[in-house]
């Protein structure tokens, strides 16, 4: 403890305005009007928030200031003090939660120990509140600064989180897209008819399943990338035709399909219609090397009852009919 007391007066009594501790003169003021009280190591001054209007000065032993919210717990020692805005402005709650760390005595000031303060020794008193104001607005720069870089911190972590949530659904959006057309593939159909299906929403649409006709001749006689530009015009044209309810998408090699609302046949026809109809033109207008080929259409209504394969199974014996039948058609199966 003496090695204590050596250090606060080595480096104190040069009444830094950042220091805790009194110099030598303000502490034997101090001393000589403040109420001394013995307190036993680990007994509580007060709680963060209590209500206060007294100051302390340790004459011995050392004092834990717990400031809470992750901030750094401050120890205390010899000749340094704390609460004094509880002096200076009365009632004032408490920043920190007080515990005496190690057995001393306390010197307790209130408002009649701050007058004989004033009455003995203005001049010094008043270089005490001085220092004390400086240190007050010291450590109120310092907490804002801490708050700002944790503010700062967690302003950062939330960017990382949302760059990872945006990251994620990307991963999340590709496992559902086909890469070449942009189009759901089957995954992400099969997940949209799941939901249709939890939602009790399936009844009343009507399925396309298209397929492209001689697309093998395609790839043979003009390369895959020709067969890719085809498969990418009928994702267009399906995108083209599809709702904002609707779903278009690529279950793979040359095989599409269409989800839409809507059972009426008359209106569904129109739909398949021009369909045909524009894979038809686009396959005249650029055939060499072609990017459209003419297309044969399956569809079916789905109905309340049955399950999604039996639907499914629908509409593709009605596209394997119409591939049939020399293809650039629709058959419907009911």
């Amino acid at each position: 403890m003496a090695a204590i007391e050596r250090d606060a007066a080595g480096a104190f009594d040069q009444g830094d305005p950042q220091s805790p501790a009194l110099t030598a003169a303000e502490y034997a003021l101090f001393a000589q009007v403040a109420r001394s009280r013995r307190v036993d190591a680990g007994e509580r001054l007060f709680a963060r928030g209590d209500l206060g209007t007294l100051m302390y000065v340790i004459a011995s032993g050392a004092v834990d200031l717990d400031f809470g919210d992750d901030l750094v717990c401050k120890r205390l020692g010899a000749r340094e003090f704390f609460g004094e805005l509880g002096l200076l402005i009365g009632d004032h709650a408490r920043s920190a939660a007080a515990v005496m760390s190690e057995a001393g005595v306390l010197l307790e000031l209130g408002r009649d120990e701050f007058d004989a303060l004033a009455a003995r020794d203005p001049h010094l008193l008043a270089q005490f509140l001085r220092r004390a104001i400086m240190r007050v607005v010291f450590n109120e720069q310092a907490l804002i600064g801490r708050l700002r870089r944790r503010n700062q911190e967690l302003q950062s972590t939330l960017d990382t989180l949302r760059a990872t949530a945006h990251r994620l659904n990307q991963t999340e959006a590709l496992t559902r897209t086909d890469e070449l057309t942009g189009l759901s593939n089957r995954r992400g159909f099969g997940m949209h008819i799941e939901q249709r299906r939890r939602n009790s929403t399936l009844a009343g649409l009507t399925l396309v399943l298209i397929d492209c006709d001689r697309f093998k001749h395609v790839n043979d006689a003009h390369g895959h990338l020709a067969g890719d530009r085809v498969l990418q015009s009928v994702a267009s044209l399906l995108r083209a035709v599809a709702g904002p309810d609707d779903i278009a998408c690529r279950l793979g090699g040359d095989e599409f399909c269409l989800l839409v609302q809507g059972h009426r046949r008359e209106e569904m026809e129109r739909l398949a219609d021009y369909i045909l109809g524009s894979a038809r033109s686009l396959s005249r207008m650029h055939h060499n090397p072609p990017q459209m080929t003419t297309l044969s259409l399956g569809g079916c209504t789905v109905g309340v009852e049955g399950d999604w394969e039996h639907w499914y199974t629908q509409a593709d014996t009605a596209l394997y009919r119409a591939k049939r039948l020399g293809g650039d058609r629709v058959e419907w199966q009911d």
